[in-house]
């Protein structure tokens, strides 16, 4: 069995590598051609993205059952997921989001916690808000839209290679 020893000058194992030591920053250059072969996606694309396809799933519940509701517990199950998505976008992209890196990390958490209520909340609800509420189609609808966001990332625009 082999014994590794810490070294306490350096806090690592000594047959451990120093991530550190091959390190070496990005010039403007590099990282721009990063920026262009990796562009961003817009979290309103895959919101719109999401918003097709809850619906989409809630049409074509609707019109293979032939059953309303079911179409009606889709469509809140895709809504559930929309609409607090979007609410999480709007505060991350509000003008004080990225004032500064304490700011948007506690931006980012705050805002992913109100996704969440917001989310429970729709979940808690529904039974008093859609009439005769089918909990599988729900969660059917509540899965693809969710499900959907690969589909923005998938479909997100290729830039040229230069």
């Amino acid at each position: 069995m082999k014994t590794i020893a810490r070294d306490v000058s350096k806090g690592i194992h000594e047959d451990t590598p120093d991530p550190d030591e091959d390190f070496k920053p990005l010039t403007a250059e590099e990282a721009q051609r990063l920026r262009d072969r990796k562009p961003l996606i817009s979290p309103w694309r895959v919101i719109a993205i999401q918003v097709v396809a809850g619906l989409l799933v809630a049409l074509a519940t609707w019109g293979l059952t032939g059953r309303q509701n079911l179409g009606w517990s889709a469509g809140y199950g895709a809504l559930a997921v929309v609409l607090p998505a979007a609410v999480f976008a709007r505060g991350l992209t509000g003008r004080f989001a990225s004032l500064n890196p304490g700011t948007a990390v506690f931006g980012f958490f705050l805002w992913e916690m109100v996704k969440l209520a917001l989310s429970m909340a729709m979940l808690i609800a529904a039974p008093r808000l859609v009439v005769a509420l089918s909990w599988p189609a729900m969660l059917i609808g509540l899965v693809v839209t969710m499900k959907a966001a690969w589909v923005a990332v998938m479909l997100a625009p290729k830039r040229p290679k230069l």
